[in-house]
């Protein structure tokens, strides 16, 4: 018969945060105009014209607006499918 061995738990607690959502930032850029971006967001996110032109205003007024935000891998094809549309788009972890 075996005798019950102890486990000592780690001493560094490392603590990785997977479940922190990801944002999708549209950053301002000189070459596309208003309209266009406003047609990109309804078209990529299915905002509506006045959602859509809000966050148009934010990019231009701000220099930047995020336009979605969840699971990692969802963040990249977003960041991918902005990029297909010659919008500059980064994302980063909240």
């Amino acid at each position: 018969m075996t005798a019950p061995t102890r486990v000592d738990e780690p001493d560094d607690v490392t603590v990785t945060d997977t479940d922190r959502p990801w944002s999708v930032i549209v950053w301002d850029d000189p070459i596309n105009l208003m309209s266009y971006v406003t047609f990109v967001f309804q078209k990529l996110f299915g905002f509506t014209k006045e959602k859509a032109t809000g966050l148009m205003l934010e990019v231009h007024n701000n220099g930047r607006t995020t336009v979605t935000s969840g699971a990692r891998e969802k963040a990249e094809m977003d960041v991918y499918r902005l990029h297909e549309h010659g919008l500059w788009a980064t994302m980063e972890q909240a």
